[in-house]
């Protein structure tokens, strides 16, 4: 299903636009381009009042608050370079609203819910890095809550193409409705 309507309280909701993370060689879409067309996407929605969530990933330097669990894919050990947690300063501005998360997902162990429902805001669009991982767990979370759901699908990269694709043709159309920056900025402009 393509992108059909925003609500009248939609937020745009950036998972990951972090120096370390873009610094990642992504795919389909190079880490330039996804940024470029996030930064588009957010100026419009700030343009019409709507909320910019930029959602970061961090932990502490010693990985106390790292999420715990074994995986056979292993982790990031070690600490990370100075800065890889800071957002791409062509994104922010000081009215935005920052989350930061420790997990995967930006709704387990936040306040995004509720920084969202104050606002009254019933719809996300989201855009980010990496497809697969952080915008799917934001999605599939943001399903659940009730949120409409909107996937800018040329505004995120993935590390690997197969897992990209994997989200955005089955996982997606399941949560919500996908679309490109184009048509999101299309429906945006007939917005009041």
């Amino acid at each position: 299903m393509a992108v059909t309507t925003l609500d009248p309280r939609t937020a745009l909701v950036v998972i990951d636009l972090q120096q370390g993370v873009l610094a990642l060689p992504g795919t389909p879409h190079g880490a330039a381009d996804v940024l470029a067309r996030t930064v588009e996407l957010a100026d419009a929605f700030r343009a019409k009042k709507l909320p910019v969530v930029l959602v970061r990933v961090t932990v502490a330097a010693d990985g106390s608050d790292a999420a715990p669990g074994r995986t056979e894919a292993g982790g990031a050990t070690g600490p990370r370079p100075q800065g890889w947690d800071e957002l791409a300063p062509e994104l922010t501005r000081p009215d935005d609203v920052v989350v930061t998360k420790r997990n995967w997902g930006a709704f387990y162990g936040t306040d995004l819910d509720l920084r969202l429902r104050r606002r009254g805001v019933t719809q996300i669009v989201l855009t980010g890095v990496a497809t697969s991982i952080g915008v799917e767990s934001t999605a599939r979370a943001a399903y659940e809550h009730g949120y409409h759901v909107t996937l800018a699908v040329d505004a995120m990269t993935d590390l690997n193409a197969d897992a990209h694709r994997n989200s955005v043709e089955r996982i997606f159309p399941r949560l919500g409705e996908t679309g490109t920056t184009a048509d999101i900025l299309a429906l945006l402009a007939k917005t009041g």
